[in-house]
């Protein structure tokens, strides 16, 4: 074997019909070398018949032998057949005298056979040697090793995890499944694996040819003293991607919140470049984006309303959540429909090992989480929900507001079940429903229900697939049956139906090249009025639906060019048809959408194309690396939108309407631009970073003066097509270990808007610029955690933004007999500045690890200075005098608690 360490395997071509062991082993030896020996009686019986073309001995070898009761094993130039039991002699040590054969000491005699089926070895200890692949007696070149990291007390694979080899600096991290492929010298490797929240380790091992191995790591329990760096805090300077922030639910639980529950959106509200749209909402702008530019994805499904409760939860469970990864500059090739920005939510697979759970009981809410093995190491399940408990609460409000009520519940069920090595099949579904109402008889209802599956298949070390079909539902209604003559309900809807496939392929050390495609069905419900019960006189009314189809083909590779340039280049085209059946408008050219300049329409049969649009988008970014601790990135992207959001709120809220693009409303286009500096100081506990941007935006729909958006039948007449302009630089310094850890952020941006086309039929302030509605120059967010020790921390969140733009009246004349009022420029003033501070401390149990339950305590302030920030202003008149008022939803401190449970 020492000598065959020192050549290449020979390819060699063999052709056998029916051939007996001594023509197949004298064929073989002549053409390769080696010397075979074996019982000849022991395969009296054996007829070989194979036709190969290429091949290695070993592999030759293997083919013959592989799921019979013979065996082959081969040692320096020597290949030795046996029938029912290997041969495995021990040599002694130091037997092989060679440089290369003393650096890589292989096993003697190796069955082949045996190796290659057997199970993916689980590498759980540092000490060990770990033999991955076939060995021929050849390490020169290279092999690729692949497999799952996976958390060694639940089984479920980690996102993000960094597999490192610090002699050839070779690494990767594994994807949402915890799944790595990476390609290395064969011989002997020591690799450094480390994850976020996960206690760093090492795995020794031999690599001989292709092949897996599984890696499991343990959970970091958090030193006092300054840890240790893991790769996650220098993937902020060496990945490719700019403008992503990820972050782990620990860091979530520690940022307080309105009542105590920790709250997915909330942190993401903390983060540079993200901004709320308002108090007690979810819905949030991101680089000069309006809240509908966002694509919010869990577990693959998209979530059209992510909030729960005027906005106070997030639609996402805390106690079941994964992983957040939101793009904000570089977006990936396989994300598209939305301008701004993506927010991926991911939630955990569930417990392979063991029954686990978590219940939680607060002053609004209470949740409980249930997961565990259905066959242990193979299929596993997780179940969260959570309800609310509030109308106590609203009972305390003003009168005005003194019978209202409100309720939510929500719950998420998974099952992951992995067929074999090469197949999983996951199984998600979510649903939400929320009910209120504001001292009125008017209700408001919305839910969503999203449901898909997933299946997971890997060709070879190199290559996987994600096939995936779902559906997604989201519908909302407003009711009144106080006057039953009037009584009404209207319902509007949105479902769309998702078929997409995503490649993943490790083509060397330098490439990684993903491709796919995908399908989006929409079916939209814009408005339908019906009369609420039997003795309504309402006169029903309802707007075509519309249905459309989106589809996007799309392919990327990310290139190191040098060890310090690397760069991600993509193009992904998609194809949008809007469908019948439907009665479309046509108007006169060069004049205003008005009833009166309709000229002709066309009725469109089911499914009839009506019209399309398509288009490139591109998506390029790169990274060059200063130093070890600095890098330089660039980006640019450009996106397509084909559903809008209609509405007359800066929030999300249950009457808002959506529109698909059609031939009289073109699609929102995007275009942005991107350049960061990346620095990490200390050993890597200090994050900065500064990110500049600019951006391009076409067709975003503002609304005419008196616009009416809910059953309009004819919305084209009321919307106007803007060009837009957004810029900004933001800044963060991010302290990510110790007993004081956090972040602080500043955030610089302008949003402006024009419609300047005289043929429109409506110049908004005289075709110049405006400040957009979610137009904020400046934001500063500070989120700080101190921990005293394993059981007690204490966490401060600080945000500042300037206020958001408004129309004022600023006079009054009398016209034709009346008096009438005079408004500014659109958006020309704005609302006061945003303040607030929040406070919490977190109490821990104790950390027994045999013991029934852990328990501990979140105990805080919202709102700890008590200002009352303005969430809205209007005006009134009341006596012949116009009064402004400004509504304040948190006008004082809420201090909350919440009791927490861990079984």
């Amino acid at each position: 074997m020492a000598n065959a360490q020192d050549k290449e395997e020979k390819l060699i071509n063999v052709d056998f019909h029916s051939a007996r062991i001594q023509q197949f082993a004298d064929d073989l030896q002549s053409k390769t070398g080696y010397h075979f020996y074996y019982e000849q009686t022991q395969f009296d019986s054996l007829k070989i018949t194979l036709q190969a073309t290429n091949r290695t001995l070993p592999a030759i070898l293997y083919m013959v032998f592989d799921k019979t009761e013979y065996h082959f094993s081969i040692f320096d130039q020597n290949v030795f057949l046996t029938k029912g039991r290997e041969m495995r002699p021990n040599l002694a040590a130091g037997f092989f005298t060679s440089t290369s054969a003393a650096e890589h000491p292989p096993q003697s005699i190796v069955d082949y056979s045996e190796e290659k089926t057997a199970k993916v070895p689980e590498a759980t200890t540092e000490n060990k040697m770990y033999e991955i692949g076939l060995r021929t007696g050849n390490l020169k070149g290279t092999a690729n090793l692949a497999g799952y990291v996976k958390n060694v007390k639940t089984g479920e694979g980690i996102i993000g995890a960094s597999i490192y080899n610090p002699d050839t600096k070779i690494g990767i991290a594994t994807d949402q499944f915890g799944y790595y492929s990476l390609t290395l010298p064969k011989g002997r490797q020591t690799l450094v694996i480390k994850g976020l929240g996960m206690k760093d380790t090492r795995r020794k091992i031999v690599l001989y040819s292709d092949g897996k191995l599984n890696i499991e790591m343990q959970e970091q329990v958090t030193s006092l003293k300054e840890v240790k760096i893991s790769a996650e805090k220098v993937a902020n300077v060496r990945s490719v991607e700019m403008g992503v922030n990820k972050l782990d639910i620990k860091s979530i639980k520690q940022i307080p919140t309105a009542f105590g529950e920790a709250d997915v959106l909330r942190v993401v509200l903390t983060l540079p470049g993200v901004q709320t749209v308002g108090e007690a909402t979810t819905g949030f702008n991101v680089r000069g984006g309006s809240a509908d530019q966002n694509l919010i994805l869990l577990n693959d499904a998209t979530i059209y309303n992510p909030s729960h409760f005027f906005g106070f939860f997030s639609a996402f469970n805390p106690d079941i959540v994964k992983n957040i990864e939101l793009y904000k500059s570089t977006i990936p090739e396989k994300y598209g429909g939305r301008l701004s920005s993506v927010l991926d939510v991911s939630d955990r697979e569930g417990n392979k090992k063991k029954f686990t759970g978590t219940a939680g009981i607060g002053l609004l809410t209470s949740r409980l989480n249930v997961e565990g093995p259905i066959i242990k190491d193979k299929t596993s399940f997780i179940f969260g929900a959570r309800t609310t408990y509030s109308d106590w609460l609203l009972s305390m409000l003003p009168e005005a507001y003194k019978h209202s009520a409100a309720s939510f519940y929500d719950g998420n069920f998974e099952i992951t079940h992995q067929i074999d090595d090469k197949n999983s099949l996951y199984l998600t579904t979510y649903l939400s429903q929320d009910k209120f109402r504001l001292n009125s008889d008017t209700a408001y209802s919305y839910s969503n229900k999203n449901a898909n599956i997933k299946w997971k298949h890997s060709y070879n070390n190199k290559l996987y697939s994600v096939f995936m079909t779902g559906v997604d539902d989201y519908q909302y209604d407003v009711s009144s049956s106080d006057n039953p003559v009037n009584a009404y309900k209207l319902k509007f809807s949105v479902r769309q139906y998702d078929l997409k496939t995503d490649f993943n392929y490790y083509l060397n050390p330098k490439n990684a090249i993903n491709f796919g495609l995908s399908s989006i069905y929409y079916k939209l419900n814009p408005g339908d009025n019906e009369p609420n019960g039997s003795k309504s006189l309402l006169a029903p009314d309802r707007v075509q639906m519309e249905q459309a189809l989106e589809s996007a083909l799309y392919i990327g590779d990310k290139y190191d060019i040098t060890p310090k340039l690397s760069v991600n280049a993509g193009i992904r085209y998609s194809l949008y048809a809007y469908l019948g059946p439907q009665t479309v408008d046509h108007y006169a050219p060069n004049l205003p959408k008005e009833t009166v300049n309709i000229i002709d329409s066309t009725t469109y049969s089911k499914n009839k194309v009506i019209n399309t649009y398509q288009g490139p988008e591109i998506r390029l970014s790169a990274r060059y690396s200063i130093s070890d601790n600095t890098s330089l990135k660039a980006s640019f992207n450009t996106l397509r939108q084909y559903i809008h959001l209609l509405s007359n709120t800066t929030a999300i809220s249950p009457t808002d309407t959506y529109k698909l693009s059609d031939p009289n409303i073109k699609p929102q286009i995007g275009r942005q631009a991107s350049l960061g500096i990346y620095h990490n100081n200390q050993s890597n506990t200090i994050e900065m970073s500064v990110e500049g941007y600019y951006k391009w935006i076409s067709n975003y729909l503002d609304y005419k003066s008196g616009a009416t958006l809910i059953l309009n039948h004819h919305i084209e007449q009321d919307v106007l097509e803007t060009q837009g302009k957004a810029y900004g630089v933001e800044f963060l310094v991010k302290k990510t270990a110790g007993k004081l850890n956090g972040w602080l952020s500043y955030t610089y941006s302008r949003t402006f808007l024009r419609q300047d086309d005289p043929n429109a039929g409506e110049l908004i302030n005289g075709g110049a610029y405006y400040p957009a509605n979610y137009d904020k120059p400046h934001a500063v967010n500070f989120n700080g955690n101190y921990r005293f020790s394993h059981r007690f921390s204490i966490s401060f969140d600080v945000t500042y933004s300037t206020g958001r733009p408004i129309t004022l009246p600023i006079a009054k004349y009398e016209y034709a007999g009346s008096e009438r009022v005079f408004y500014s420029d659109r958006n020309e003033y704005r609302i006061p500045d945003y303040f607030r501070t929040d406070f919490s401390m977190n109490i821990e149990g104790n950390h027994k690890v045999h013991q029934l339950t852990h328990n501990s305590w979140t105990i805080g302030v919202y709102n700890l200075t008590g200002r009352a920030n303005a969430y809205s202003t209007f005006f009134s008149e009341q006596g012949g005098a116009i009064n402004g008022y400004q509504l304040s939803i948190f006008s004082k401190p809420i201090p909350f608690i919440n009791y927490n449970i861990r079984f």
